[in-house]
């Protein structure tokens, strides 16, 4: 009998899984996860995935993809006790979808142009919709954006799918001049006070600003992000510098801050 230790990798985890499922022998806790509970744990791990590329630590990287591919297997393993489906078919489904719509690696397909690889792509991804009863004569090109992702990534995500279909500004300056519309329209707003307008043209402004990174080439939740770990390693250089003083940051002027922000960009570090 071959024993956990002795299987290659992925077959030792799909093993390991049945057993912690196990109804009589198992862990109580994975036998009563469903589909429904591992979402939040789903979507943490997807971050974590992003959180450890952003800090380039790859080491945590390795770890962190093992906890999202563990999400799979878990799925995977619920679906099969159900009947629906398993970790080999969800694998096949994988595998197959990348060769069709990969027909210029896999197939000797040649495409003048990337705009017309990606009119390919959607057109495959359209025949995949329409094979499996999705999408009819009705249905409208955004249907299928979930509402359930990140306001960013919904908002990215629109975009792209209706420049596919031709609504798109064909270069990039006048989406900076609706950048600059979009934020006087905001400042008009603030100066009549009227808060429901003014998250209105904040949602505006946002909405244009993913638009400008798309015709830009910078995928917006990803220089965010980058942001966010910029103004928050700068922010902790200052804490540091103020607690070497017996400072905290808020008994800091405003201008003392300032001066401690210009100082941690100078630095490099940060």
């Amino acid at each position: 009998m071959v024993t956990i230790s002795e299987m290659v990798a992925l077959d030792r985890l799909l093993a390991i899984m049945a057993r912690l499922r196990d109804r009589q022998s198992g862990c109580p806790w994975d036998r009563k996860q469903t589909f429904q509970s591992l979402i939040p744990y789903t979507l943490e791990e997807a971050y974590e995935v992003a959180d450890a590329i952003g800090r380039e630590d790859f080491d945590d990287l390795c770890d962190e993809l093992g906890d999202l591919l563990l999400q799979v297997v878990f799925y995977s393993r619920i679906a099969q006790e159900q009947g629906l489906f398993d970790f080999e078919q969800v694998a096949e489904r994988i595998s197959d979808k990348l060769i069709r719509r990969h027909p210029h690696v896999f197939a000797g397909v040649t495409y003048a142009s990337e705009a017309e690889r990606k009119q390919a792509w959607e057109t495959i991804k359209q025949k995949e919709q329409r094979s499996k009863g999705k999408q009819h004569d009705t249905s409208g090109i955004l249907d299928d954006v979930p509402s359930t992702l990140p306001a960013l990534l919904q908002a990215e995500k629109i975009q792209s799918r209706a420049a596919r279909h031709g609504f798109d500004w064909p270069e990039v300056e006048p989406v900076f001049a609706k950048v600059e519309e979009e934020l006087e329209e905001l400042r008009e707003a603030w100066q009549s006070g009227d808060q429901n307008h003014i998250r209105e043209e904040v949602g505006d402004l946002l909405f244009v600003a993913v638009n400008l990174a798309r015709h830009v080439g910078v995928h917006p939740e990803t220089a965010l992000r980058e942001s966010n770990l910029k103004f928050a390693s700068r922010f902790r250089y200052m804490e540091r510098r103020l607690k070497q003083e017996g400072k905290t940051v808020m008994e800091t002027p405003l201008a003392d801050l300032d001066a401690l922000w210009d100082e941690a960009k100078r630095s490099g570090k940060v």
